[in-house]
């Protein structure tokens, strides 16, 4: 089946359920919306005695391979579910292996699906580097990562869950409200999916809380301005300002000012992550010597962003590579944190803010 979006996939499952399906994107609560969609789809709304969830980083393929071909014992399909495997890295400790011969014995294992089972990959842990295609209009996978996610276009379900725009967002928003009883305008859904910085799980969040603070009556700016935690772009600009500049007060300040709680530190996370990559991304062109128009266009950014890595190029002066290389294995590592454990948002995000702090400022 050719590449689909989130709504795609829906409608394909309606159709029946493939072997294999490859899960990515840049929107992870889309990512996981697809992964529930599969998976109610392949096991009946049963629960998870014919499910096998496996940890990407830690993959044993002889084991996947006994796995896969192992009958369902209470649902139609026996499920595999495997999250972050990462073909540019397989293992976390990459010594004695190469990645090449892990991602080729788990295409061999691939190749013998039976018709009783469905492999699911899913990734939300870490980011596939992709470009924007201007003649299909979609984002191209260009890592090691394409060739698994081409054979699940091939051979089942190729999904990719980008983020959408405010524009885009503001529909859904007062879709969403209007199912609920409310009503909100397409210019204020459109400042609530800015506010939230498009991350669609924060505003499923902001959503529930303001339908039942507003009690079926529109949901307004002012509504917004008193209830909604906004994420400013600004902020956390200057949060990686701060970190650059070694300046511990500025960073905490900054933090105090995203008011990170349970509800939003998808958002706050998801935003400072990014502004990392585009400052990491700006280190490396700069160091090959590629102009901001040419770097842009080949890391897929819109015409509209070209300024994000013009601004990127020039703060990622401040940093050096490697600082910026560890200081997003830094975020990586939170976010593992934050999805695994029952940690307080703020106090995690503020031990990487003092982890960054302490690394050497670095030229390389």
């Amino acid at each position: 089946m050719p590449k689909t979006d989130v709504k795609g996939l829906a409608t394909a499952l309606k159709k029946g359920v493939s072997r294999i399906y490859y899960l990515c994107g840049a929107d992870v609560a889309g990512v996981e919306k697809a992964t529930k969609l599969v998976l109610n789809a392949a096991l009946g709304g049963a629960d998870d005695l014919s499910l096998t969830r496996l940890n990407g980083r830690e993959l044993d393929i002889s084991a996947l391979y006994d796995l896969i071909q192992m009958a369902p014992m209470f649902t139609e399909y026996n499920v595999v579910l495997i999250n972050d495997y990462n073909c540019e890295k397989p293992y976390e400790d990459m010594r004695g292996h190469k990645a090449e011969d892990i991602n080729k014995q788990l295409m061999n294992a691939l190749k013998e699906i039976p018709d009783q089972t469905v492999v699911i990959f899913n990734v939300t842990g870490f980011e596939i580097k992709t470009r924007y295609d201007y003649k299909s209009g979609a984002n191209i996978i260009t890592d090691k990562n394409k060739k698994l996610a081409d054979f699940a276009e091939k051979n089942g379900i190729l999904c990719m869950a980008d983020i959408k725009g405010s524009g885009e967002l503001a529909k859904l928003i007062s879709a969403k409200v209007a199912s609920r009883g409310g009503a909100i305008s397409i210019p204020a859904a459109k400042e609530l999916a800015e506010m939230c910085l498009c991350d669609e799980l924060t505003i499923s969040n902001e959503i529930e809380k303001l339908c039942a603070y507003a009690g079926g009556a529109e949901i307004t700016s002012e509504m917004l301005a008193e209830l909604v935690h906004e994420q400013n772009d600004t902020t956390i600009y200057n949060l990686a300002n701060a970190v650059a500049s070694m300046n511990a007060k500025a960073a905490y300040e900054a933090v105090s000012q995203l008011n990170i709680d349970n509800e939003n530190r998808g958002a706050a996370l998801y935003a400072l992550t990014g502004v990392f990559l585009d400052l990491y991304r700006g280190a490396c062109a700069s160091k090959q010597g590629i102009m901001p128009e040419t770097a842009a266009a080949d890391f897929g950014y819109a015409p509209k962003r070209t300024f994000v890595m013009k601004n990127s190029m020039r703060d990622a002066q401040k940093f050096g590579i490697e600082r910026l290389r560890r200081c997003l294995i830094i975020l990586r590592d939170t976010t593992v944190k934050l999805n695994s454990s029952p940690v307080d948002p703020r106090t995690a995000i503020e031990q990487a803010i003092t982890e960054m702090l302490v690394l050497r400022p670095s030229r390389r």
